[in-house]
Parts: structure tokens; sequence; C-alpha cells
């Protein structure tokens, strides 16, 4: 089965929609596709539902909506309503792979990392990702020095109403901390329990969690507590952070924090308010590029005026709690961190719609990804800074980061990767230093022909790179042009081709 992940929206694309079911059955009649578009909902091409046996007999399963046409018949549309779990599930019947391909391509992946400037990752779980069971490639790349990624990982809940059994058994059988620098335990998290989680769709109305969710959570954070376990919560609205804030301070007044590592992820619409009770239990807050992708969708919702502070970063960061950055990849999101870090700078979607009156400056920016980043995996002063006694991880990139314009930014990579001290991939004049490529198993791979996160073509994307500032000739604003309505930025086409936006003008 092919499969698309996250990291993709219509308002990308030049028809501002997203591809139909006719389109994937013609473009791929016998070979079975799956897209998944964010945690909206996915399209099934006609093979894809043979194989996942969706007929008019299927009933619309617990968290989703199976779309039917008049006759009965699924159309291949599945909506995540009120939750992802139909997406979770649906993408679990795709056939699994052979340990053998399964490593290869988890090579193939960190490879890509590495391409765009990555040296560490914290895995915050997902659906369908069982512990131990799920993480026996990735243990034995770290038993066998592979790994090119440094990964801190985060246990996360898969059985609904059993999730205090979960981590009761998780801590009578692992150890907070336990591994090395390259695998390493990271806690709990980012599901705690399942009527916690309050679904981050902003196509759909905010949802309100059941008014079970307290004496749920409870006992699982009180455990955790107990059992000094960090432990991370997928929150996304401030009505729900509430409420999982009078658990945790309840529990704190019984068995204190005292400096445990805690936070949320996400928190989107976290008040000011609430930003005070985090920092008063010592917790942080790990912010991802969800508006980058959804902020169409949300200010659609809420309004221009509410999407200005969504998420409130400047008022996290004033308030002096930690705070990180990251991508929400894979399923979610892009894994590229540019494409993330661009948003934070100029404060608009990836399909140009200006979100915030002024983006963060590109040095706090940066810092959220990196020396920002390691409180949340316990590793403050081990990484995030080229610093004497740190991590010998660092990379020299494309194109000067503090002074391309926005735009470029996206386009930014690694030309040398170094983690450990070793040269894990290298481009360019760094090409002859960079390991040779991993073959690609099996022949049929993806890998084999769409090597990696798109991009232009290199010698047009350096044409582009040394637009900086105003147009010499013209006077013209080049990121003025580019956000125009002419298609400067296909750099195939007339205009973009010749690396100066003014020419559209």
């Amino acid at each position: 089965m092919g499969a698309s992940g996250g990291g993709w929206t219509e308002f990308q694309f030049a028809e501002k929609r997203l591809p139909t079911i006719e389109e994937l059955n013609k473009a791929a009649p016998d070979t079975p596709v799956f897209v998944l578009h964010l945690y909206d909902r996915a399209l099934l091409n006609r093979a894809a539902l043979k194989v996942v046996g969706y007929t008019r007999d299927t009933p619309n399963p617990p968290g989703g909506e199976i779309v039917r046409d008049a006759n009965g018949d699924p159309t291949g549309m599945l909506i995540a309503r009120p939750n992802a779990m139909i997406l979770y599930s649906t993408l679990a019947k795709g056939p699994k792979l052979p340990l053998e391909y399964q490593v290869n391509s988890t090579r193939q992946f960190m490879r890509e990392l590495n391409r765009l400037g990555l040296t560490s990752a914290i895995d915050a779980g997902g659906g369908y990702q069982n512990y131990p069971d799920d993480y026996q490639v990735i243990q034995q790349l770290a038993n066998d020095k592979q790994l090119t990624v440094r990964i801190a990982y985060n246990l996360f809940t898969q059985k609904p109403k059993e999730e205090l059994s979960d981590f009761k058994n998780w801590t009578s059988t692992s150890h907070y901390g336990q591994g090395d620098d390259f695998l390493r335990h990271n806690g709990a998290g980012e599901m705690l329990v399942f009527s916690a989680a309050d679904f981050e769709d902003f196509l759909e109305p905010r949802p309100d969690l059941p008014q079970t969710m307290e004496q749920e959570l409870e006992p699982v954070v009180r455990h955790l507590v107990e059992q000094r376990w960090p432990f991370r919560l997928h929150a996304t609205y401030n009505e729900s952070i509430g409420r999982m804030l009078d658990v945790f301070e309840k529990v704190n007044r019984d068995i204190p924090f005292d400096g445990l590592p805690w936070f949320f992820d996400h928190a989107e619409t976290i008040t000011p308010q609430n930003i005070e009770r985090v920092k008063a239990l010592g917790g942080g807050i790990a912010i991802q590029d969800r508006m980058a992708f959804q902020g169409e969708y949300f200010v659609n919702r809420y309004g221009a005026k509410a999407a200005e502070h969504t998420p409130p970063i400047a008022r996290m960061l004033a308030e002096g709690i930690p705070v990180g950055a990251g991508t929400d990849a894979t399923r979610v999101s892009s894994y590229n961190p540019w494409t993330s870090l661009y948003w934070l700078v100029s404060g608009r979607t990836v399909g140009g719609l200006e979100l915030y009156p002024q983006g963060l400056s590109r040095d706090t920016a940066l810092e959220l990804f990196t020396h920002g980043s390691a409180w949340f995996s316990s590793e403050q002063g081990q990484k995030g800074q080229i610093k004497v006694g740190q991590l010998a991880d660092l990379i020299a990139l494309s194109a000067d980061y503090f002074h391309i314009e926005d735009e470029a930014i996206k386009w930014i990579e690694s030309v040398l990767t170094i983690v450990d001290g070793k040269i894990v991939y290298g481009a360019v004049e760094f090409d002859k230093l960079s390991p040779p490529p991993i073959p690609v198993v099996p022949q049929w791979s993806p890998v084999a022909k769409v090597p990696g996160h798109w991009k232009p073509l290199a010698p047009l994307t350096a044409q582009v790179h040394q637009c900086v500032g105003a147009c010499a000739v013209h006077a013209h604003s080049h990121q003025q042009a580019r956000m125009s309505s002419a298609p400067v930025s296909d750099f195939q086409g007339f205009w973009g081709a010749f690396g100066c936006s003014c020419f559209a003008f």
C-alpha cells in the first residue's frame, strides 16, 4: 500500500484544494493508496478500500466516519470525528514490512533528517505504537551503532480505560533515563489517558473532554509522580488545560512535583493565567507548527484576531517558563524543521496567510529548536549549543539563515552534518566526506524515486538564495513579489526561473 503522511495542506497548491478520489483512482488504479491530510481526514483509492475491507456493511468505527455515496458504498473519504482513531486504525490495516525492510527504511529516514540538519529528536509516541514490540527496529539500530539521530522516547498508552495498568507495567519493567546518549527513555506521554486528549482538528468545533477525565487522569499522574517519571500531555485548548492543571495541582499538594520535569504539548490557546499556573508547578510548554498547516482553518472558525496569539509564544517566553519548538511530525506535520522555522519567523502559514503582525526574531526561533528543546529531554547543558563540554553535534548550512529572505528559509538544507564527532551527511563541497549512500531495499521503495522532502532544483535555489533585500535594479521587494499572485515561486516556470521575483512585474 502506498501511503502519504502529513505535512501538507490544500492551501499550498495553486488550486487551493485537496486531490479528489477520482484523481487518485486515475493516478493509481491498481496500487492501494492512503493519503492522510493532517488529522482531519484520509483519502483512499478504490484499491485501498479493498485492502482495508471497508464495504457498505462496515459500520462507522468509534472516533470517525466512513463517507458513503447514495447507494451506501464507501467513497474512500474517512472523516476524523470526533478524534483521529479512524485514521490510526485504518493505517494500521496496511501490510507490515519485513524487519530487514523496516531497518533499511528507518536508516533512510534518518539520513533524510541529517540532510535537513537534524541531529536529535524527541519521540512523543503515537497511536498503535506499542512498547516494547514496535521499538524493535530502533533498538536494533542502537545496538548496532547505526543511529545517526539521537532519540529520546516517551511511552504512549495504547489501552483506553487501562492506562494506569500500562504505566504500572512500564514503571516496573523499565526505568526513566535508561539507555545512552543515542537512545534514551524520556518518561511518559504524550497520551496519559484517552479521556484527556482534546483533538486538534480546527475544522471541527472545540471538543469538551468527558466528565470522567479528572478521575481517570489523577491516578496516572499520581503514579508517575510517585515513581519520579517525567511526563508530557497533549493539550490544544485552554479549556482542557485548565482542567488538567486542576488535577496536577491536586496531586502536587499531596506529592510535590519538586522539580520533576513535565510539560504540555501544543497549548495553542492557553491563557496568561494558565501559563502562570504552569510556571508555578515547574512545567514547560513544547510548541509545534500546527498553525503553519491549519492556520486558515483556525482563522475561519475563530477569527484573525484570535489567531494573532495562537500559540502565545511571546507570553510564554516573557513568563520565563521553558519553551521548546518542534514539528509534530510525521503523521500530522512535515518533518522539515525549516518549514517550522519559516512559520515562526515570517508569521505565515505554508499557504502564505499572514497570521501574526510580527514573527519571532531568527535568533529566538532557532534557540527554541536547539537550546530550548534540550530541556524537554532533560539534556540542558548537554546539547543545543556549540560549546565545550556539550555533545559534538553540529551542522553547516546551505544558506545564511540569519540574512536570507523569509521565503528562502524553507529551502535551507545541511551541507555537512556531524553527530558524535562523526560526519553522517555531506553535500556540495563536503560530498566526498559523506558516508556512502545506503542501498535502498526493497527496490520498489519510494525512496528510490523520491529521495526526500521536495525542493526546488539546486541551481535555481541557489539563485533565489542570492536575492536578499530589495532589487537593486527595480527597487521592488522580493518578498512582496513572491507573495503576489504571480507564480514566482515556481522555480521551473517562466517567472521564477529568472531567480529574481521582480521579473514578474
